[in-house]
């Protein structure tokens, strides 16, 4: 009986060690936020070799992947890529959501039990706690110990929720200080490594910089005007253009919220990865590691002056180079033995107002006005507003009002979503109970359906028209700069590439939806599938 016991389990660990090596050494994982799927091609002439057109021409190129849900937001698109389900079952269901518990609106990675390490700022006060569902990181983590988690970015939720509950570290930008920070969810203590990266203090030198274009203006002709009536300004500037003189713009003093909206940040968040990869040994044993990279600047300077701008252009001609710098070095330090996928958290809507201007379908749509006419005809009806909140296009009704009067949850949820259904510029407007109670619907239905989880989301969610940002008033400048978060596809169709170890070169056309990612990584990494994992994997990576 010894001697089974015995060679059961030396089998088992030889089959282990067989798994672990047909796996890649690293995994690197890279998130641009707000990234169209069109970028890729609008832009395709000016990339260099070895960077995003390596990927497309070298690796797999799924051409037709998109958001399964709404709303398209930065917290749910990274916490669906990396569980590998939708907000229904992960829980993310925004950036921030009203909590009927704390009667406020409350961040996704928001986390008052922790406090800030690396620097003093209330910007460390955050976690993985509010995801309820296990990542692709967390399962590698689980079933290989040794394994290495290290996730990164500029927006504390774009590194919190890859790297997900049992991360080695993940680190984020601080407004107060220009540092990378983290928490003691993940660390007690910073490790020698990042404490002496940012005591190189890289931001204060970019911000003495000037934001020049990479290539002359008269090449930018995938582009709008450089002076557009459509973008923001940024502090310190009297138009929208090029060059931006951060020194001038901050009266020669620092400035870390500015250093954002300047493609510097992803130079900075780059190197910062590149050293992540040499200071934690990654890809050097038989375990694989994995390395989670959202890039964030892109969507904020997308947010700025849209995506049809000279701005956006140079970011994204920028960001190839870096995408370069990186490959190089993943090759340096592990050779083929790799995997990196690229893909984004959400794209974007054109402006609104270039929209409408241009004689094409959009609009505002102006909530504050509406939720008045609607808590006028709640009060004449059923002698209550009962309206306690509204959150991305979520309608959160009075519970505690609603028992105390005796009113029927149900009837109140279809009087509220019948009135918001005749609002102009809507799409549809569904109740808690018929999202609650049906398995599927009709298609915008059943994205808004994936969407919502009962504890976090409201009791009427509705849709807007294709085009239509909401807005809360028609306040001066609420036409310019754009946004994102709706079930159509300049929202949902995003990119996906795949380059590296066993990638086949081939472009596929098959319709994806993002929850594939982890589940391919599933496969991948001889994994069991992460605990409320719903997507398919993309089988033309597998069979080979």
């Amino acid at each position: 009986m010894k001697y089974l016991f015995a060679l059961s389990f030396l089998f088992s660990i030889t089959t282990l060690s067989a798994q672990q090596k047909e796996s890649p050494k690293l995994v690197v994982g890279i998130v641009v936020d707000q990234m169209c799927y069109e970028y890729l091609y609008r832009y395709y002439d000016k990339f260099g070799k070895g960077g995003l057109r390596t990927l497309m021409d070298d690796g797999t190129n799924c051409r037709n992947v998109r958001y399964n849900y709404i709303p398209t937001y930065t917290g749910p698109g990274h916490a669906s890529i990396y569980t590998g389900t939708t907000p229904s079952n992960h829980g993310i269901v925004g950036n921030d959501w009203y909590s009927r518990e704390d009667k406020a609106e409350v961040n996704c990675v928001e986390d008052t039990t922790v406090m800030s390490v690396g620097a003093n700022t209330p910007y460390g006060l955050y976690s993985p706690s509010r995801l309820k569902a296990n990542t692709i990181t967390d399962q590698l983590k689980l079933t290989y110990p040794k394994a290495k988690v290290v996730s990164m970015s500029i927006k504390n939720r774009g590194a919190i929720l890859p790297g997900g509950h049992m991360s080695d570290g993940s680190y984020w930008y601080d407004y107060n200080s220009g540092k990378f920070i983290t928490s003691t969810f993940f660390k007690d203590e910073m490790p020698s490594w990042v404490d002496q990266f940012n005591n190189k203090k890289y931001v204060d030198s970019y911000l003495k910089q000037t934001w020049e274009p990479l290539m002359d203006l008269s090449t930018y002709t995938e582009s709008g005007p450089d002076d557009s009536p459509y973008e923001h300004l940024l502090p310190g500037k009297t138009t929208p253009t090029f060059p931006y003189d951060l020194k001038a713009m901050t009266n020669d003093s620092l400035h870390y919220g500015l250093f954002v909206y300047t493609p510097f940040s992803n130079t900075y968040l780059t190197d910062f990865a590149i050293e992540a990869i040499k200071s934690e040994n990654m890809g050097q044993d038989d375990q694989t590691d994995m390395l989670c990279i959202s890039y964030s600047t892109p969507d904020i300077i997308g947010h700025a002056f849209g995506p049809y701008s000279m701005e956006i252009e140079d970011t994204y001609l920028r960001l190839d180079l870096e995408i370069k710098k990186l490959i190089k070095e993943i090759k340096s330090q592990v050779g083929k033995d790799f995997v990196l996928f690229l893909t984004a958290d959400h794209a974007v809507v054109p402006v609104p107002q270039f929209l409408t201007d241009h004689k094409l379908p959009g609009g505002y749509f102006f909530i504050d006005d509406h939720l008045a006419d609607l808590k006028t005809k709640l009060t004449a009806k059923f002698g209550d507003s009962l309206v306690e909140h509204q959150d991305n296009l979520n309608i959160y009704l009075d519970h505690n009002a609603i028992k105390a009067k005796g009113i029927d949850l149900i009837e109140a949820q279809n009087f509220v979503s019948a009135e918001v259904q005749s609002w102009d510029g809507v799409k549809r407007s569904f109740t808690a109970t018929q999202l609650y109670d049906a398995s599927t619907d009709a298609e915008w239905m059943d994205m808004v359906r994936k969407g919502v989880h009962h504890e976090e989301s409201g009791d009427v969610v509705f849709i807007l028209e294709p085009g239509y940002l909401p807005k809360s008033s028609n306040y001066e400048g609420h036409d310019k700069g754009t946004s994102h978060g709706s079930a159509f596809s300049y929202d949902t169709h995003v990119p996906l590439l795949w380059y590296g170890k066993k990638i086949p070169n081939q472009e596929l056309f098959d319709d994806m939806e993002i929850t594939s990612i982890a589940a391919t990584l599933t496969h991948m990494l001889f994994l069991q599938r992460p605990n409320a994992l719903t997507g398919l994997p993309i089988l033309p990576l597998l069979n080979r």
